[in-house]
């Protein structure tokens, strides 16, 4: 368990829904519902799921952006969701996120040099002003900017350089781990290929940890180590991405990467379709969130839930095509 650097167990956020003058609570959308999942240090780990399924807000509830509803988050051994603001802002040195959208994420009124300048200051991390200019030029050239680009504000560059200005931001502070929130999906696919190239190698020169959250399973297998696929705010299924890729056991999974292009037209691949629409995290299906949708849906998945089982070779699945995952006391765990 030493080379574990992030656990998140049974981690929830509810928002909470409400009606009337009184704005009494009717009920709860959620978001997030029992996730659970490790990190170890220098790996990757790819976060996938449709459009709403919880992906982002996961990843800022293990920073605490937004505050969790229930379960534990742990950053090297010690407790996030239970910190004091003091703590916290100490801990976020060491935890990091690069967001979605480089056009919404920086200030147009502060230059590249006053943004990083005005970190470096709150956190201490460089005392003179000579001292401060090194260390932004230094991140520049890091990120593959030029030092001069400290002058210009965030409307001067395109896409792929606020990106890149997204994540010397991150760096500016010498995290260990960093939540990577669908950080190309607003680029152009030219320019993916660069920031993805970037990230990978700053992970092997700075010794960093990714959360690597995104839709496009094509980009979560070039850059991640294992993969995590999730539906309706549940993880369903976690693997080694060789494992995952070559292997699915959940059929959701399987419908997942069917739908992904091959790049060699020889090669066909059956197309799973799904049908009807993905369920609302307000009011969730009885049993198995996904057997409204699933090809493979059988009787005993409209009543029972599903739990995470795991197998020797570590990869977890949601599904009650395997006995494992029957919650204990049902007649088929009994069986089993």
């Amino acid at each position: 368990m030493s080379d574990i650097l992030v656990e998140v167990k049974g981690l929830k956020k509810y928002f909470p829904i409400k009606k009337g003058v009184f704005s009494k609570t009717v009920g709860n959308v959620k978001a997030v519902d029992d996730v659970s999942f490790t990190i170890r240090k220098g790996e990757t780990l790819g976060l996938v799921g449709e459009s709403g399924c919880g992906k982002t807000t996961t990843g800022r509830s293990i920073l605490r952006l937004i505050e969790p509803t229930a379960g534990s988050v742990k950053f090297e051994g010690e407790e996030v969701t239970t910190m004091n603001q003091s703590r916290l802002r100490e801990m976020r040195r060491q935890m990091q996120i690069i967001f979605q959208d480089p056009y919404s994420s920086l200030n147009p009124r502060i230059t590249v040099g006053g943004m990083l300048t005005e970190i470096l200051k709150v956190h201490g991390l460089r005392k003179t002003d000579a001292e401060i200019k090194d260390r932004i030029e230094e991140l520049l050239k890091i990120v593959g900017l030029n030092p001069l680009h400290a002058r210009r504000y965030p409307h001067e560059f395109s896409g792929g350089q606020r990106q890149r200005i997204g994540i010397a931001r991150a760096l500016s502070v010498e995290p260990k781990f960093i939540v990577c929130d669908e950080p190309v999906s607003a680029l152009d696919v030219s320019i993916q290929s660069q920031v993805l190239n970037l990230l990978m190698d700053l992970q092997e020169q700075l010794s960093l940890t990714y959360l690597f959250i995104a839709h496009d399973l094509s980009v979560v297998k070039h850059i991640s180590n294992r993969v995590a696929v999730m539906y309706l705010g549940e993880i369903i299924e976690i693997a080694d991405y060789r494992e995952l890729y070559d292997r699915p056991k959940a059929p959701y999974t399987e419908a997942l990467l069917s739908a992904v292009p091959m790049a060699n037209p020889r090669i066909k691949r059956d197309r799973i379709m799904l049908t009807g629409d993905v369920p609302s995290p307000a009011n969730a299906p009885t049993g198995c969130y996904f057997h409204p949708r699933c090809p493979k849906v059988f009787s005993d998945c409209k009543t029972i839930h599903p739990l995470l089982s795991s197998d020797p070779e570590g990869h977890d699945v949601r599904c009650l095509l395997y006995p494992e995952s029957y919650p204990q006391g049902s007649q088929q765990a009994k069986a089993a």
